[in-house]
């Protein structure tokens, strides 16, 4: 199964979900790979970007692409933010960027089509995982050649088969299966020091970080 993200489908709230760092996000800038942020998730619009290629909606996405977008939503109620426009006196959303897909027109047009069903903003089809609010380096330790490297933790944990760990100067050695949620509550909380792992690929073999 798996395990990069969610996987799509109609149980997807129940899959785990990956965090990604703001600096992973920001690798998806263009639009054949096209990622953001908003409201503590992350999100990949490629999918979106490929299907309406060449419209002009589609500009101000691209021009957030790997960026974090939450300014442009309403944390209550998790839709884009609204206002009152002085030339209709009616609510809309607020682009300031422009018009962009699934935000209707200012005014009624005959060639404004509403059948998208929901706009790419709200359910979970486009999103892949959730945005780590802290992010911090740790040291990792190859044991038995005293091999150091300083990585963030989300990047290098998919090779990370055993963890042993210090925690308030007590080392405990974590089972393969450990969720990096788990250790990321606990390196917020318990003021990790130092984390070591047991020989892997990381260390002198053909796999590169």
């Amino acid at each position: 199964m798996p395990r990069r993200g969610l996987v799509a489908g109609p149980d997807f709230e129940f899959f785990r979900r990956r965090y990604f760092t703001p600096v992973e996000v920001a690798e998806h800038n263009q639009p054949e790979d096209l990622w953001v942020s908003y409201l503590g998730c992350v999100y990949d619009l490629t999918p979106l970007a490929q299907e309406h290629k060449g419209d002009l909606l589609l500009k101000p996405i691209v021009e957030v692409a790997g960026q974090d977008i939450s300014h442009w939503f309403d944390p209550k109620t998790k839709d884009i933010r609204k206002h009152i426009d002085p030339l209709t006196g009616a609510q809309r959303y607020r682009t300031p960027r422009g018009r962009f897909l699934h935000v209707p027109p200012q005014l009624p047009r005959s060639d404004w089509a509403n059948d998208f069903g929901k706009p790419w903003w709200q359910g979970s089809r486009y999103e892949v995982g959730r945005l780590s609010a802290k992010t911090r380096n740790i040291r990792i330790i190859n044991t038995l050649t005293s091999q150091e490297h300083t990585l963030e933790p989300y990047n290098a944990w998919p090779r990370v088969q055993e963890i042993h760990v210090c925690f308030r100067n007590e080392w405990h050695t974590l089972p393969p299966l450990f969720k990096m949620s788990e250790l990321r509550s606990r390196i917020d909380s318990d003021n990790v020091v130092s984390i070591a792992i047991c020989p892997l690929s990381l260390f002198g073999a053909s796999e590169e970080i």
